[in-house]
């Protein structure tokens, strides 16, 4: 084969532009960035130092929010602790387990002047005349009510034990017998009663009765024995439910 002047003009061109392709990629290989991490040892240090300070943070906010919560419900407890003894004290208080103080008037009962001259132990009060004053007070707007120092309650009996008028088993046989009562308006149980024909009736056993004008700081007693309370059972607990 014979080697022409074109011949190795071709070849020398062919060769020229393969040389230049190849240079161009490898160009183009080296111009495409190598994604490394560059960092050292101190900066990987300070990272995982933040990333532990960053959980640390997120550890103690999980506990605040733990005693938050803790908070909130020792609250809750209290308050429903409190709510009970509240609720507790209002129900003494209205039993009459609770001493009382307030805007009232004050009823003495004792024998009429004629009668102070002589022995007055076998004079009684009517346990009867007693209970229709009793009733009269309540019907007039009394709120509260005691008999010679002993509160009178829901459940209270008077009544005549042997001739002596005995209230919760608290004889009524010496005077002047006091009867003290609290109102919300005083004032009008105050003219109610002065012309109440009851206390006119206490006349006929020799007995007057006087009533005070109404005075703001009228005391009444607590009950002292124990509240007797009958026909009511303790729950018992059903399976399966709440009560």
């Amino acid at each position: 084969m014979v080697v022409t002047r074109k011949n190795k003009i071709g070849f020398t061109a062919v060769t020229i532009i393969i040389g230049f392709m190849l240079a161009i990629q490898f160009e183009t290989i080296n111009e495409e960035p190598i994604i490394r991490d560059t960092r050292d040892t101190w900066e990987l240090r300070s990272d995982l130092l933040k990333e532990q300070q960053l959980q640390s943070n997120l550890i103690k906010e999980a506990r605040n929010l733990d005693e938050k919560l803790a908070s909130y419900e020792t609250e809750r407890l209290q308050s429903k602790e409190q709510i009970l003894r509240d609720t507790l004290q209002e129900l003494k208080k209205e039993v009459g387990l609770t001493s009382v103080e307030g805007k009232g008037i004050i009823i003495t009962i004792e024998p009429i002047a004629e009668e102070l001259s002589f022995d007055t132990n076998g004079t009684n009060i009517s346990s009867d005349m007693l209970k229709r004053l009793i009733n009269e007070l309540n019907m007039h707007g009394a709120v509260n009510i005691s008999l010679n120092g002993q509160r009178m309650i829901n459940t209270t009996v008077i009544r005549d034990i042997n001739g002596v008028t005995k209230v919760d088993g608290y004889p009524l046989n010496k005077f002047p017998i006091e009867i003290r009562v609290l109102s919300d308006q005083p004032g009008k149980l105050y003219d109610r009663m002065k012309v109440s024909q009851v206390v006119e009736d206490f006349f006929i056993d020799n007995l007057t009765v006087t009533i005070s004008t109404p005075q703001e700081d009228v005391r009444i007693p607590a009950y002292q024995d124990s509240v007797r309370i009958k026909n009511m059972e303790t729950v018992t607990k059903i399976e399966g439910g709440d009560s």
